[in-house]
């Protein structure tokens, strides 16, 4: 049995990686070959191309890429073609991933979408794709789930791969004192997973660092960067801009931090539920460009950002989304901050709000209940122990 997967995103290289280490461990045969990243090669997957490198959100981002995106949609077009794997599996990437499911169905090769796109958030009128191109959509949230069943979609809601992510990765204590060394408070800074998102959203969260820093001399700051690269970016920014300021950068930290820190300041994205996992209480923002910003203002249906908000229905984490005017956002932003560090009560009362709801939604079996399922309706059975196993 061979499996293909696209796979475009940092965090969707994780997800897939689990799926592929499930799918192995049930059926040794199983090959799995695609467009991802590290993790999913380092799980058994034949990476023809990362496309995790190409990672990029905004028009005049994607632009002087659309020629490499097209040379990879023709490679998959023949792969499919000549190879006829037994199914295609895409892991969100709505805009190249369309393609592959486009070029899947025309062959005859059945499309799975795990952790499909937010159609229900904005581009709802995409549904039609989904109609046309995906036969099984394999959800990680119960009202997503619902709503795609709504649209008369095939949907399955199997559960976020987060939590299983967090699950099997525990943060220890003795790892969590190393990153506090007794200090009073500590804030974790996330600054994004993109080149982008990091240039956009640092400058901000650094203006926020400095007024804390005046009321709460004694807190602590520990970035949790994704590359080296980001992390070479963020401190020479600090350097630059002549500022004192206890900051930490940590590269392949990012459990850590959120574990150890009070609180944290984040860009938006899926992030936010390893924040809800952990019960960290959060405060997001995102800094878009004006052509992005000014599609969203059309495109967008939804009015909160994260997951944790939008199943909430509420701001369980403040959300500032911003294009201009940063040094209002940034003053907001810290007074939220420096109430949650001034109030200890507050900020406990917040972590209970996101531990409550992460103990409704949390699920640890993504991979095993998305395995399940592409094993039975792909024929191939799903054994007895692996059943214990899910059950356990």
């Amino acid at each position: 049995m061979q499996i293909f997967f696209s796979v475009g995103e940092p965090s969707g290289d994780e997800h897939a990686a689990g799926l592929i280490r499930e799918l192995k461990r049930r059926h040794p045969e199983c090959e799995c070959v695609g467009f991802g990243g590290e993790n999913m090669e380092a799980a058994g997957c034949r990476i023809l191309f990362p496309l995790t490198t190409m990672a990029v959100m905004g028009v005049l981002q994607v632009l002087p890429l659309l020629r490499k995106f097209w040379g990879l949609g023709q490679q998959a077009k023949q792969f499919l073609r000549q190879q006829r794997p037994d199914a295609v599996v895409l892991v969100d990437f709505p805009g190249f991933n369309w393609w592959i499911a486009y070029y899947a169905k025309q062959a005859g090769i059945p499309v799975y979408y795990y952790l499909p796109p937010q159609l229900w958030a904005w581009g709802s009128w995409r549904v039609r794709r989904m109609h046309k191109y995906v036969d099984h959509v394999l959800s990680g949230l119960t009202f997503e789930t619902e709503w795609y069943q709504r649209q008369g979609i095939n949907a399955r809601f199997v559960g976020h791969p987060f939590f299983e992510e967090v699950t099997a990765r525990p943060v220890t204590a003795e790892e969590v004192a190393s990153l506090r060394r007794d200090s009073p408070q500590i804030i974790g800074l996330l600054p994004g997973s993109r080149k982008m998102e990091v240039q956009l959203n640092w400058p901000a969260m650094l203006q926020v660092v400095q007024q804390l820093h005046r009321k709460h001399p004694g807190c602590r700051f520990l970035v949790a960067n994704y590359k080296p690269a980001h992390r070479n970016f963020c401190e020479q920014l600090l350097c630059d801009s002549g500022l004192h300021l206890p900051v930490e950068f940590h590269v392949g930290k990012t459990s850590e931090i959120i574990a150890a820190a009070d609180c944290c300041l984040m860009v938006s994205g899926s992030v936010s539920l390893e924040m809800l996992a952990r019960k960290t209480p959060a405060v997001v923002l995102y800094k878009g460009g004006y052509v992005m910003g000014t599609l969203a203002k059309w495109l967008v249906t939804c009015k909160y950002m994260t997951l944790p908000n939008l199943i909430l229905d509420r701001p369980l984490f403040p959300e500032f989304p911003f294009m201009a005017r940063q040094q209002i956002h940034v003053k907001a932003m810290a007074e939220i901050l420096d109430r949650w560090l001034a109030d200890p009560e507050e900020r406990e009362r917040v972590s209970r709000d996101v531990a409550s709801l992460a103990e409704h939604i949390a699920s640890s079996h993504a991979s095993l209940e998305t395995a399940d399922y592409l094993l039975e309706t792909l024929g191939r059975p799903v054994s007895t122990d692996h059943q214990s196993t899910r059950a356990a």
